[in-house]
C-alpha cells in the first residue's frame, strides 16, 4: 500500500485511504496511536520520517494523521468516542476514497465548515517533513476531536505553556499529575547521573498489591526514539518493575515497540496528547465552562403566527 500523490492541496489528503484501511485491518476501529502506527507500519515509513518535526517544532507526522482523521470524521467516513476510539462508518465502505475523492471530500468539508480552528484560507505554506511535505501552515496544529471553536482552543495554549515551564517545574507538575491519578509518596530526585530518572511513586492497586513506578519527563517538542526509551528501562533495572515515561512531545513508532518489548519491563508513555487528556480528565489547572447552542425545534412553535380569533376585535 503507498499513500495517494496529491499535486496540489494539504498533503495529509494522501492519506486518507491508508487510515481507512489501517482502521479496516484493525478490525473497524482504533486509537489514534494504533491508526498511527499501523499507517507507518505499511507505509513503510522509516523514524526519521515518523519523527521529523518542523520549525514551529510540531510532529509533522502525528500531524498529518490527524488532520486526516479530523477530515474523514467531518466527511462522515469515521465516528469518535468520548474516549479516543475511532470506527468507520458504513460511508467508508460504500464510498471508496480513490482518484479526486480526497481533494473533493476536502474542499466540501472547507466549503461547509470554513477553516479549522483560528485558520487562516489564504496561507498554503508547507514546511518539510514526511517525504518533504506537510500540511499547509494554516493546518499546523491539530485540531481537538471535537472540533472545538477558536475562541476555546485550550490544548494548544495547554501544550505551550507545559512547553514554557522551566525543567524543574515541568518536573513538578508531572509529580503533581501522578498524584491526582492516584499514586502514592511520590517525589522528585532529578539527581544528574541517576539515567533520566526524575522521580519514583507507588501505584496502589488494591488493599493488599501495589508497585514501585518510576518516571521520565522530557520537555521536548520533537519525538521521544527508541534509545531514549531503552536508557530509561536500564535506569530502571533493579529498581522498579514499571515506569512511566511522560513528554510535551511524541513518540516514535519503534520508540512505541520498544516499550512494550517482551522480556523486559514495560513503561508507560505519555504524549503530548495523552498528557493534555489527563489534565482535562483530572480537571487539573482547567476551568470547565459550559456552552449552550440553540435548539431550533424548542421555537419553532412560537414562531408560527397565531390563528386569528372571530371573536378578536
Amino acid at each position: 500500500m503507498s499513500a495517494a500523490k496529491v499535486a496540489n492541496g494539504p498533503q495529509f489528503l494522501k492519506y486518507f485511504a491508508p487510515v481507512i484501511a489501517a482502521l479496516d485491518q484493525l478490525g473497524g476501529s482504533g486509537s489514534k496511536a494504533e491508526i498511527k502506527d499501523t499507517v507507518a507500519q505499511n507505509l513503510g515509513l522509516t523514524e526519521a520520517e515518523t519523527g521529523a518535526v518542523n520549525a514551529r517544532g510540531t510532529a509533522v507526522y502525528d500531524s498529518t494523521i490527524h488532520w486526516s482523521v479530523w477530515y474523514l470524521k467531518q466527511a462522515g467516513y469515521l465516528v469518535s468516542s468520548k474516549r479516543g476510539v475511532w470506527a468507520l462508518t458504513e460511508k467508508s465502505k460504500t464510498e471508496p476514497i480513490d482518484g479526486d475523492a480526497p481533494m473533493r471530500l476536502f474542499r466540501e468539508v472547507r466549503l461547509r465548515l470554513g477553516p479549522p480552528m483560528g485558520a487562516s484560507p489564504t496561507k498554503t505554506k508547507a514546511s518539510p517533513g514526511v517525504n518533504g511535505h506537510a500540511p499547509p501552515e494554516e493546518e499546523q496544529l491539530p485540531p481537538s476531536d471535537e472540533g472545538e471553536p477558536p475562541s476555546v482552543n485550550h490544548r494548544d495554549a495547554l501544550l505551550e505553556l507545559l512547553r514554557s515551564l522551566p525543567p524543574a517545574g515541568f518536573e513538578r507538575i508531572c509529580q503533581r499529575l501522578l498524584r491526582e491519578s492516584g499514586f502514592q509518596h511520590v517525589e522528585v530526585t532529578g539527581r544528574s547521573g541517576d539515567g533520566g530518572i526524575d522521580g519514583v511513586g507507588i501505584l496502589k492497586l488494591n488493599s493488599v498489591l501495589s508497585f514501585k513506578v518510576l518516571f521520565q519527563c522530557k520537555k521536548y517538542a520533537g519525538s521521544v526514539g527508541p534509545g531514549q526509551i531503552r536508557d530509561f528501562r536500564g535506569a530502571m533495572m533493579g529498581r522498579a518493575d514499571k515506569g512511566v515515561f511522560l513528554t510535551t512531545g511524541t513518540f516514535t513508532t519503534e520508540a512505541a515497540r520498544e516499550a512494550i518489548r517482551d522480556g523486559v519491563p514495560p513503561i508507560e508513555l505519555v504524549d503530548a496528547e495523552k498528557l493534555i487528556a489527563m489534565f482535562e480528565e483530572l480537571q487539573l489547572g482547567l476551568r470547565p465552562r459550559t456552552i449552550y447552542e440553540i435548539d431550533p425545534e424548542f421555537f419553532r412553535e412560537f414562531s408560527a403566527q397565531p390563528a386569528t380569533s372571530a371573536n378578536s376585535d
